[in-house]
C-alpha cells in the first residue's frame, strides 16, 4: 500500500514509499481469518468442560461479563498496535518504542513453541477421522491411544523413534501449511479462513443435529445448563470464565497484531473485533451443546452420571469421543464430523500462529514470502517432526503446552499490557487512534478495562498458577524434566527475545523500507519524551520520522484534530 507522507522535518530526509505490505481484500476476509484463528480445538474440547466444572448454566454470567471486560478490550488492544503499526509483533512493538522491541520477540517465539506441536494434534485428528469409519480402538480407545496409535514410551526422555502413523500425517500438515501460507495472505492465509470456517460451523451443526438426537443428550444439556448459583460466590469460577475468554481468543501473543496490520488503513476496528468476539462465544456454546448431548448419551449407555464420563482436551477428543462413537447410532458420521472438526479448527488457528513467526523474519529480514516461509515454516517442520512424532511425543507436548500457555501467553500479554498503559501510558492515544476509524466509540471504560482489570485478572492467574507448579510440580513427570522442558523453556524464551531484539534491522527489513501514516492520533513515546526534554517545539507539524526513530508524529494542534479525537 503506498501512501503520500508529510512535509518531512529538516535533517529527516526524504520521505520513503511505502514497500507494499500485504493487505486482506477486505474487512469480512480479515474478519473470517480472526475467527478462524480464535475458533480451534479449545473451544471444541475445553469450554463445554469449564462450564460444567464452574456452575454449569450459571457460568455463562461470569463468562459474559470476562468477555466484555477483557476479552473484547484485548482484541481491541490488539488490533490498535497491529493496525497503527503495521508490522508483525516485533517491528509494531519496535516502532511503538525502541526498547519494547523484545516484548514482540517473547510473543513470536510463543508462537513458534505452540506451533510445532500444535501440528502433532492435528495429525492425530485426521488420522481419528479415518479410524472413526472402522472403529479402529476397539473396546478400549485408552489404550488404544497410547500403546498402539501413539506407542508412548514408558521413559520420558526425549528420543527419536518415530511412529510412522504420527509422523506421515504430520508431514501432510506440515506440507499444506507450507503451501496455503506461501501463497500470501490474501491467496493464502485468508482463502484457508473462507473455504474452512463455513465448512467448519456447518460441519458442527450437523453433528450438534445428530447428539442431540440421541438417547439421553437431554440429560447431557441439564447437566451442562443447569444453573449453581452458588458457585458465582467462588473467586475460582470467575477467574476461570477470564481464563476460557483469554486463551479462546488468541489474544495477548502476537496473532491479532499480525492480523491487524494486514488492514487497509481505513477499517472498522471496534466493530470487527465485537463480530469475532461473539462468534467466538457463540461457537464454544455451540460445542457445549454438542459435546454434552454426546456425554449424556454416554453416560447413559454405560449406566453412570454425567460426572463420571466428563473428561477435556486430549481425553475428551480421542478417549471419550471414540467410545461414545463405538455405541451410538450413526457413530462413524459422528466421528467423521467430529474429528473433521477438530482437524478444520486446527489448520485455521495453526495458520494464524505460524503467520506471526512468518510476519516477524520476513519484517525483520526484507524477504520475500516464499524465502521466509520456506526457511521459517521447513525449520518449524523439522522440529516438530524429530520431537512430536516419536514415541516421546506426547510427554513433550504436555509439559511444553502447559508451561507455554500458563507463563508465555499470560506473562508476554500482562506485561504488554503493563508496558503499553502504565510505562509509556499511551492508552489515550490507543483509544483516539481506535475512535478514528471505528464504528463502536471508546471511552473512559475501556482505559479501566486495560489498564486495571487485565493487569489485575492476568497477575492473579500468573501467580497462582506459577506457586501452584513451583509448589506441585507438574503431573508426575520427574523433576528434571519439568525443569528442562517446562521452567527451562519458558526462561529460555525470554532470553532469546532480549537477544533477538539486539540484532539490527537488516537495510531491507520493513522498519527501513517503510514509513507510517502520519494522521493517526497514536503518538510516539519518544516523541513525548523529546517533547518534554525541548527538543521539538510545542506545536508539532506532521512529520515523517526516520527509520531508526520509526514513528510518524501528527498534528498536536487540537484545532486540526478530527471530531473522532476530541474529548477523549
Amino acid at each position: 500500500m503506498s501512501s503520500t507522507s508529510a512535509p518531512a522535518r529538516s535533517g529527516a530526509g526524504p520521505a520513503r514509499k511505502m514497500s507494499g505490505r500485504e493487505e486482506f481484500a477486505g474487512r469480512w476476509a480479515f474478519i473470517l481469518a480472526a475467527i478462524g484463528s480464535a475458533v480451534g480445538l479449545g473451544n471444541i474440547w475445553r469450554f463445554p468442560y469449564i462450564a460444567y466444572e464452574n456452575g454449569g448454566g450459571a457460568f455463562i454470567i461470569p463468562y459474559l461479563v470476562a468477555l466484555l471486560t477483557a476479552g473484547i478490550p484485548l482484541l481491541f488492544f490488539d488490533y490498535a498496535i497491529g493496525h497503527r503499526f503495521r508490522g508483525s509483533p516485533p517491528l509494531s512493538f519496535r516502532r511503538l518504542s525502541r526498547w519494547t522491541e523484545s516484548i514482540g520477540w517473547w510473543q513470536v517465539l510463543i508462537c513458534l513453541v505452540i506451533g510445532v506441536y500444535y501440528a502433532a494434534i492435528i495429525a492425530w485428528a485426521i488420522m481419528y477421522t479415518w479410524f472413526s469409519t472402522t472403529k479402529a480402538w476397539g473396546d478400549d480407545p485408552a489404550t488404544f491411544l497410547t500403546q498402539e496409535h501413539l506407542q508412548v514410551a514408558e521413559d520420558v526422555a526425549p528420543n527419536l523413534d518415530i511412529v510412522p502413523g504420527v509422523f506421515w500425517p504430520m508431514l501432510v500438515v506440515w506440507v499444506i501449511i507450507i503451501l496455503v501460507m506461501g501463497f500470501g495472505v490474501r491467496r493464502g492465509v485468508a482463502m484457508a479462513s473462507l473455504i474452512s470456517i463455513p465448512v467448519l460451523v456447518l460441519m458442527f451443526l450437523v453433528l450438534v443435529v445428530v447428539a442431540l438426537t440421541l438417547p439421553g443428550a437431554t440429560e447431557g444439556l441439564n447437566a451442562l445448563f443447569t444453573p449453581n448459583w452458588a458457585a458465582l460466590a467462588d473467586p475460582g469460577v470467575w477467574i476461570a470464565a477470564y481464563g476460557q475468554i483469554f486463551f479462546s481468543l488468541s489474544v495477548g501473543f502476537g496473532i491479532m497484531i499480525t492480523y491487524a496490520s494486514y488492514l487497509k488503513k481505513r477499517t472498522n476496528l471496534t466493530g470487527s473485533g465485537l463480530v469475532v468476539g461473539f462468534s467466538n462465544s457463540g461457537f464454544e456454546i455451540l460445542a457445549g451443546i454438542g459435546v454434552f448431548s454426546a456425554l449424556g448419551f454416554m453416560a447413559q449407555a454405560s449406566g453412570v452420571q454425567i460426572a463420571d464420563v466428563v473428561e477435556s482436551g486430549i481425553g475428551l477428543a480421542f478417549i471419550a469421543f471414540p467410545a461414545i462413537i463405538s455405541e451410538a447410532p450413526m457413530g462413524a458420521l459422528i466421528g467423521v464430523l467430529f474429528f473433521g472438526s477438530l482437524v478444520l479448527a486446527g489448520f485455521t488457528s495453526l495458520i494464524s500462529i505460524l503467520e506471526v513467526v512468518v510476519s516477524a523474519v520476513k519484517d525483520k529480514m526484507g524477504w520475500g514470502r516464499w524465502t521466509t516461509v520456506l526457511v521459517v515454516v521447513g525449520l518449524s517442520a523439522v522440529v516438530s517432526l524429530a520431537m512430536f512424532s516419536t514415541t516421546s511425543g506426547l510427554n513433550l507436548l504436555d509439559i511444553t503446552d502447559a508451561f507455554v500457555n500458563s507463563f508465555g501467553i499470560v506473562g508476554a500479554a500482562l506485561v504488554s499490557v503493563l508496558v503499553v498503559a502504565a510505562v509509556l501510558g499511551l492508552l489515550d492515544r490507543m483509544v483516539a487512534h481506535l475512535n478514528s476509524v471505528s464504528s463502536f466509540r471508546l471511552g473512559a471504560l475501556f482505559k479501566v478495562m486495560v489498564g486495571v482489570i487485565m493487569p489485575i485478572v492476568l497477575a492473579y492467574t500468573f501467580l497462582s498458577d506459577f506457586i501452584a507448579k513451583l509448589n506441585d510440580g507438574y503431573g508426575e513427570f520427574p523433576a528434571w524434566f519439568v525443569n528442562t522442558f517446562g521452567w527451562g523453556m519458558v526462561l529460555s524464551l525470554v532470553v532469546l527475545a532480549v537477544l533477538l531484539s539486539l540484532i539490527p534491522w537488516s537495510k531491507k527489513s520493513n522498519l527501513h523500507q517503510e514509513h507510517l501514516d502520519d494522521d493517526s492520533p497514536f503518538v510516539e513515546h519518544e516523541s513525548l519524551n523529546r517533547r518534554r526534554r525541548g527538543r521539538t517545539p510545542d506545536r508539532l507539524e506532521p512529520v515523517t520520522v526516520s527509520a531508526d526513530e520509526g514513528w510518524t508524529e501528527p498534528d498536536a494542534d487540537p484545532a486540526h484534530r478530527s471530531d473522532s479525537q476530541k474529548g477523549l
